[in-house]
Formats: structure tokens, sequence, C-alpha cells
């Protein structure tokens, strides 16, 4: 468990520190099982791996292999078979005997005409180096946990970048950025200042910039939080330090507090679930709910969370249709866990946007100025879990605004009565010790 071996194959030849290195490593997973793959890394922290989207787990010895038809492979060797793990898949290309790690990370095969035959830049995985290009046929990806079903994804799309929450073939942004005039954006590319965004003539119409003097050295999509950092190394520090982070609020994090968690003004996890426990981590808030309705013929209501709104946002099913109809066609669909309607869009009045969710995850707690915005968001539930009739239902909207509230408060309590009693009891003391002792 924890164990991690890697054997070191090359390294770039570069004035710049840190440098670039190649190695074959082997890692545990949780389950006992090994974990064979390429990877390449910038001083500490890994830049590339060839296990990123399909890992490869062999029985026994883990073989790096480039073979005479010129194929880089990874092997699970045995007595009786090898297995092929991952491949470059050059073979038949005249790639001879020519690995190598460019000074810019960029880890090649080439031919006898040092002509670049493959190539990782080709296949990004979370990260986007300095020079690196990135088009809209590409996207980084990265990972929550071991066993999650979701991932994070950061990619180019029409007019803007963005970055989404997956959830099989559910897809929900929860950043973007767009450059001026909503020119569409073709390719991508990491320079010193900041990520660079051109059109189709290689025109650069916008930038994200760096906020440091220091010269960038990698963009990252980070797989806890699902965050997208540029990053500079701190020569003083000895580390690489973030320039510019997408996401600067916790709550604004797409997966800060769990399924059917609600993120509050401080930071904390509670819970949508008629239980008045908070979290300071991730809880377990789905407990009394149903997260698949298709199959199910038992009846459902919608019950609004007054005070919340979600960060995730996919494109408007609806345009211009009423709450009541908004209401209705999620209950009718199976596939619809919750929605946001707004009424305060394009054209103000009642008939504005409804967007239906397929999960209940983002969830934060808004002010006056989100529910001013006219913002209301609701929760498929089996009837009767949200009050048998309407007044039941309308104490538990006002409790569930409420409970948001006191969990800040307790915490501006316990803090303004740690002072008090510092103040008048514990300072009192040392006065009278003091006098004692004169």
């Amino acid at each position: 468990m924890g164990f991690t071996g890697r054997a070191f194959l090359m390294e770039s030849d570069q004035l710049l520190i840190p440098n670039f290195k190649a190695a074959l490593s082997v890692e545990a997973d949780v389950n006992g099982r090994f974990l064979c793959s390429i990877q390449v890394f910038l001083g500490d922290f890994k830049v590339w791996n060839s296990g990123h989207y399909s890992k490869f787990y062999p029985s026994k010895r883990c073989v790096l292999e480039l073979t005479e038809g010129g194929d880089l492979q990874l092997k699970g060797s045995t007595r009786s078979r090898r297995r092929i793990g991952w491949r470059s898949g050059t073979s038949g290309q005249g790639v001879e005997q020519r690995l190598q790690l460019l000074s810019t990370g960029n880890l090649v095969l080439m031919d006898a005409m040092n002509r670049i035959r493959w190539q990782s830049f080709e296949f990004p995985t979370n990260v986007i180096l300095w020079g690196q290009r990135f088009n809209y046929s590409t996207r980084l990806t990265s990972f929550p946990g071991t066993n999650s079903t979701m991932f994070y994804s950061f990619e180019i799309q029409n007019n803007k970048i963005a970055l989404y929450l997956n959830s099989g073939r559910l897809k929900y942004s929860y950043w973007e950025f767009r450059p001026s005039h909503s020119r569409n954006i073709v390719s991508a590319q990491l320079g010193s200042t900041g990520l660079k965004l051109f059109d189709g003539n290689h025109r650069k119409i916008g930038q994200i910039s760096s906020r440091s003097s220091a010269p960038l050295r990698f963009l990252a999509l980070r797989d806890n939080t699902g965050n997208l950092g540029l990053y500079h190394y701190s020569p003083h520090k000895s580390k690489f330090a973030a320039s510019f982070t997408a996401i600067n609020e916790t709550c604004d994090l797409p997966l800060a507090c769990g399924s059917y968690g609600i993120c509050t003004f401080s930071n904390t996890c509670t819970c949508i679930q008629f239980s008045k426990k908070t979290y300071p981590v991730e809880p377990n808030c789905n407990v009394g709910f149903h997260s698949e309705f298709c199959g199910s013929r038992e009846p459902v209501e919608m019950v609004e969370i007054m005070g919340v709104s979600s960060i995730l946002k996919g494109d408007p099913q609806m345009f211009n249709v009423s709450k009541e109809e908004c209401l209705s066609l999620c209950i009718g669909d199976c596939t619809c866990v919750a929605l946001l309607y707004s009424n305060n869009g394009i054209a103000g009045g009642d008939w504005q946007q409804c967007f239906h969710y397929g999960l209940v995850r983002g969830l934060k707690q808004i002010g006056k100025e989100g529910v001013n915005l006219g913002l209301s968001y609701f929760v498929k539930v089996p009837k009767g879990i949200g009050g048998a009739t309407g007044k039941k239902s309308s104490v538990v909207k006002k409790w569930l605004l409420i409970m948001g509230g006191v969990v800040d408060g307790l915490v501006i309590l316990l803090v303004l009565g740690g002072f008090g009693y510092y103040f008048f009891v514990v300072r009192k003391r040392r006065l009278r010790n003091d006098n004692t002792i004169t």
C-alpha cells in the first residue's frame, strides 16, 4: 500500500530549473494491484502519464520495449506470455532507437530523418506545458477519485473555453471565459505570460493572463478540486506556485460538498435532508433521497430549497416557459432530479429560463442578491417527504432557509464568545494573580 517505484530513463538538457525527466513508474493502488505507466515530470510534478485514461495492471513484471518495428510498448511479462498494456502505435513508420525527451517536456519518437512520428503533446492529460498547443478537438481531463464515475474537463467550445463536470452522458459547466465580441476560438497555447487564444487564422483574440512576473511553466486541471491554474516556479520556495486560478471561492467548486449537500457562507457543508447536522467535510446527504427515478412507480413531487442555487450550468432546455411548466416537465422526466428556474432572464417577467439536472451537485447558499435575481432551485423527492400539504411544505422551505443562517450565526457567536471569555475571565484572573505576586 502506497508503494511507488520509478526508474528514470532520461532527462531534458536545459538551463532552466527544474528540468524534465521521463520515468517508468510502478505504483500500488488501494486494491493491492500495481499500476505501470510511462510518466514525465517537471521537477517533482507529474505533467504526463501514459495511464491517464487507460490504466495497465501487469500481473508480474512491467517491461518497456521499443520493438524492431518501431513500436514503443508497455508489457506485462510472465513465464508463459506477454500482455501489451500500452503502445505508441508507430510500428512500420521508420522509428529506430530514437525515444527522446525534448527541452519543452515533449516525449517523442523520431524516425531516421529526425521527423516526429509520435509525441506526448498530441495526447494531453490534465496539463499543458509552456509552448504546447491545444485545440477544439482535444480536452484536458482530471478525476476526483480513483473510484469516481465523474470527471472534470477543460475544453474549447466555439466562443468560449470552459470547465465541465461530467457524469456519464451528463455534462455541466462551472466556469467559462469568453473573448470579446463572441469570436470563435480554434486553438490555445500557453506562453510565458498567459494562455493565449487564437482564431482559425491563428490571430490572437484573447488571453488569460498570469498575475506574476515569473514565466509560466504549465497549466493544470487539478484532480481533487477541478480548479484550473497557471503555475510558475518559485526558486526561493523551491516549488511551483499559482499565478492564476480560475475559481477562488470554495463554494464555487463543483464538488465542494457531496450529493444533496449545500456549501454555506462559512464554507461548511449542510444537508438538504431534514437533519440539523452540519459537516466541515463532505457529508452523506443523499440518505432518504432517490437518485434514480426511472423504473419507479412511486409518486414524486418537487420541493423548493429556499436561498440555494447551483453553480452548474447546462444549456437551457427551455426558454420562455412558466415555472409551473418547468416543474411539470421535470416531474414527467424520470432522468430529471432537480431544476433551476430563473424569471429574470433575457426579457424579464415570468417567462424565462428552465434548467433541468440529472444530478444534485454544486449547491451553494445565496444571499438576497441571488433571490432578487429570481433564482429558484427545486429537488425531486418521493411524494410526502416535503410535506403532505402545501402548508407543511412551506414550513420545510422556511426551515431550510433558516438553517443556512443558523450555521453561520453559530460560527460568529462562538468566535465572539471566545473573545468575551478571554477578556472577562482569563484576563481578570491574570490581573488578580499579578496583584497577588506583587
